[in-house]
């Protein structure tokens, strides 16, 4: 008996690529799809699987919605079943089918514009997927041994490569080899810091956010109860009947009365590319109360301009002609000037061209979306649009993919024309809403006098850089290789065979199975050797301190003494990209490269820095907080002993100790300070006796009673720290002293842990936030007065609380006590903030 051949179409997600792919409108590209199927004879059994739709929709998604009904009332004259379920996305149905059916006599084919739906290939599952081939659209044919061969996993691993190519960088053969060698993300993150190339390593802990999320998303249910009534085939004759049907609908639209429908967005987008139009439009612009405008840029040049007045006035003016990049740069600059309200989604990218110095009247909504949900990874016109304008619209990877604008306005230039007008569209309808979002959070204050000004501020620091000496950089590299060289015959002499010790897989066998090591734990993936298992363990085995030196030094290796270099431009200096969007907590982070996360616990580690040294002429001068998080907590919780501890001494550790153990401070011994440093620091961060009693190498109970004793101590704080995981609960957030919201859903959670981890986000996330404000204002400040006074010193680098000035010897000091007053002077707290400021001929030197 031959298998019956069934053909299962994804309506909902082939529908959508009809809609902005086909000349035809949705409903008739899959309609013509179906028809063809049928022609070829290719199907016993037809069907086609939906999504029920939301109530609440943008234009383009009512039009798409329109054509799937109209799909659905088209389907049963096609003799194909439609299948909906409510709870059920139509790729859930479709996966659902494909385990139910592929054991029984069916082969199954699935069509669909899903990728998540290669998961399901098996022997008698195959999935064709829409493509552009060289006549245009085609279906690409997905069998078991094809997944095998292209991606060189089985079908089930494609989950893992889709969630991490959701991270901006990430491609698809580099995903595939990450998820052959760690099996799966969690894998993949628990050995994150044995990774060898930086570039990688750095694209993932900057999304992982996005790649956890978009883990959840791919998941496909595949519990669906729904079943297929193909018990009958179609026949030759109905065949015929379909194709001799003049099939047109009395509710299907023809191509003349689509003009009639509704108005989408799109038909409100404009191309410009002659000279006087575009004049026209910038007259408009200057003298309209808001809008939105964007610079394209790619390669570093002005392509084209996005710029929005009105619903119906969106233009993409493209660079040709008359109309160079820096032509449009120089109008958009003026546009910014003079207009009123003007929103643009990152402005901070477009400064190179627009020329603005700080208090210039221009909104950066991507920005405003980071302070008002700091916990989403992307703030992108269709995240603003979903958030903030009940909209959904097409992304940039529906539009245009991942090919670059200049290549999709050549092979696609309708598409490439609205991705372009997106920008400056959702920037113009959304900007008041975000500046009421704002004032309602009573955050305006915080975007208007912090965040807005330091996108300048840090834009100057990316553009002065920081010199490295390459003939350093290769030293350095070149002492540690040797010393990883001689650790590596010091593993293999100690474990008594040769392995790959950056094989997190065969380091666990050799460890836990060959050497007999307790203490091990097994994961799916084999036996996990993350830093906090081989910790515990080194003080007992000394290969296992060999191990995590290793580790160390192989980092430091591929990190900075292999990965600077490559970030060192024509002028000798790294020119770095620092982030204002990235982290909950307000922190500033750096990226392309990181220089935020070099080890100082190892000397060799802290020696990094030499490489990092003034131009000719100038010195390094370094301003570090000291305790700034600790002097907020002070200052947040009010508690009048923990305030008096820090004016009447420098030693709040040991002061700490001498108050928590009841000794006189000259009788405080280095051990007993050292416990008090960690409680102190701990308490910020909401640890747990459980946490201490790991960090300190202690007993559950004996840390219990050092916290218990330390708020004995400081009463103030505890209720302090109580009274915001309180707050948190009530209002869904945690507040810093200067109204920065971090929200804290996990506190909501029904599992423990989750909880718990939610609570010490809500005690924490206030002081860190503090800290990080304060930061930001000091680093205003200053560069603020550097150029005020017209001084050539400039800001060059931010880490953590630290700031470096690139200073002419000439200005030393005036720049060190600029320096100095304008950090110490950043807020004013009840105990004084304390900056330690150095010179040197090197960052090392200064620090």
């Amino acid at each position: 008996m031959s298998r019956k051949r069934i053909v299962l179409i994804d309506g909902s997600s082939m529908v959508k690529e009809a809609f902005y792919s086909l000349p035809a409108n949705g409903a008739g590209g899959v309609k013509s799809l179906m028809t063809g199927i049928l022609e070829r004879k290719e199907a016993d059994y037809l069907a086609v699987a939906f999504s029920l739709t939301g109530a609440s929709q943008s234009m383009i998604e009512k039009e798409i919605t329109i054509q799937e009904e109209l799909l659905k009332g088209i389907a049963p004259s096609l003799k194909a079943e439609v299948l909906i379920k409510e709870g059920y996305e139509s790729a859930d149905i479709l996966a659902s089918l494909a385990k139910k059916c592929s054991s029984e006599e069916r082969d199954i084919t699935i069509i669909t514009k899903d990728q998540r739906l290669l998961q399901t290939a098996a022997e008698h599952v195959t999935v064709q997927i829409p493509a552009m081939g060289e006549e245009g659209l085609i279906l690409k044919s997905y069998h078991l041994e094809t997944i095998r061969e292209e991606y060189g996993l089985e079908p089930a691993g494609l989950k893992e490569v889709f969630s991490l190519i959701a991270a901006d960088g990430l491609g698809e053969k580099t995903a595939c080899g990450l998820i052959r060698q760690y099996e799966n993300i969690a894998g993949l993150y628990e050995h994150l810091e044995s990774m060898e190339s930086q570039r990688i390593k750095e694209i993932l802990k900057t999304f992982e956010n996005r790649i956890l999320e978009e883990e959840k998303r791919i998941f496909l249910k595949e519990d669906c109860d729904i079943t297929l009534d193909d018990t009958k085939s179609i026949s030759e004759a109905e065949i015929q009947e379909i194709m001799d049907m003049d099939f047109v609908p009395a509710e299907f639209p023809d191509d003349e009365n689509q003009s009639e429908k509704e108005s989408s967005p799109t038909t409100s987008f404009h191309v410009i590319t002659d000279f006087s139009e575009a004049e026209a439009v910038f007259g408009k612009g200057i003298s309209a109360d808001r809008l939105g405008l964007q610079l394209i840029i790619e390669d570093k040049a002005v392509i084209a301009l996005s710029i929005c007045y009105g619903e119906k006035d969106c233009y993409c003016i493209l660079s040709e002609g008359l109309l160079s990049g820096d032509y449009l740069a120089g109008k958009a600059e003026e546009i910014c000037k003079k207009a009123g309200h003007v929103t643009v989604l990152d402005l901070k990218s477009q400064l190179p061209y627009l020329k603005l110095e700080a208090g210039s009247p221009v909104f950066d909504a991507g920005v405003a979306g980071y302070l008002l949900n700091p916990l989403k990874d992307s703030y992108s016109y269709k995240d603003l649009a979903e958030d903030y304008l009940n909209m959904t619209v097409p992304s940039r990877i529906e539009l245009i993919g991942k090919v670059s604008i200049s290549r999709t306005l050549i092979d696609n230039r309708e598409n490439g024309v609205s991705f372009i007008c997106y920008m400056s569209y959702i920037a113009f309808l959304c900007g008041d809403r975000l500046l009421e979002a704002l004032r309602e959070a009573e955050m305006e204050k915080l975007f208007h006098e912090i965040e807005m000004p330091l996108i300048y501020s840090l834009y100057s620091m990316e553009t002065a850089g920081i010199q490295v000496e390459r003939e350093r950089l290769k030293e350095y590299g070149d002492r540690l290789k040797v010393q990883i060289k001689e650790l590596e015959q010091k593993i293999y002499e100690e474990t008594g065979e040769t392995f790959n010790i950056n094989s997190p897989k065969q380091l666990g066998e050799v460890l836990f199975d060959h050497m007999k090591i307790p203490g091990g734990k097994k994961t799916k993936t084999g036996y996990s050797t993350a830093a906090d298992v081989l910790e515990k363990l080194a003080q007992d085995y000394p290969v296992v301190t060999l191990i995590l030196d290793y580790r160390q030094l192989t980092k430091l290796n591929s990190t900075y003494a292999d990965g600077l270099a490559a970030y060192i431009g024509p002028d000798g200096r790294i020119h770095g990209t620092f982030n204002q969007t990235i982290t909950a907590t307000g922190r500033i982070s750096s990226t392309e490269p990181n220089l935020q996360n070099i080890p100082v616990r190892m000397e060799l580690g802290r020696e990094i820095r030499k490489v990092f040294v003034p131009k000719e002429g100038c010195v390094f001068v370094d301003a570090d907080y000291s305790q700034i998080e600790l002097r907020v907590l002070a200052h947040m919780s009010g508690d009048t002993r923990l305030i008096n501890a820090y004016k009447q001494a420098e030693d709040i550790h040991a002061i700490t100790a001498s108050e928590v153990f009841h000794i006189p401070l000259n009788e405080v011994t280095s051990l007993q300070r050292r416990n008090a440093k960690a409680v102190n620091f701990g308490i910020v961060y909401g640890i747990s006796s459980f946490g201490l009693s790991e960090g300190l190498s202690i007993t559950r109970k004996e840390a219990s009673e050092y916290i218990e004793k330390y708020f004995e101590t400081y009463p103030g704080v505890k209720s302090f720290l109580d009274g915001l995981v309180t707050k948190a609960k009530e209002s869904g957030y945690a507040v810093s002293m200067f109204g920065r919201r971090r929200p804290v859903p996990e506190l909501k959670s029904s599992n423990f842990m989750q909880r718990s981890f939610g609570e010490r986000v809500a005690m924490n996330s206030p002081i860190q936030g503090t800290a990080a404000d304060i930061m930001k204002i000091a680093m205003i400040r200053v560069d603020q007065a550097l150029k005020k006074q017209g001084l050539k010193s400039r800001i060059v680098l931010q880490v953590h609380d630290e700031l470096l000035i690139e200073a002419y010897q000439e200005e030393l000091e005036k720049v060190k006590e600029l320096l100095t007053n304008e950090m110490i002077h950043a807020a004013d707290l009840e105990v004084s903030l304390e900056v330690e400021a150095n010179v040197g001929e090197s960052w090392f030197d200064a620090k």
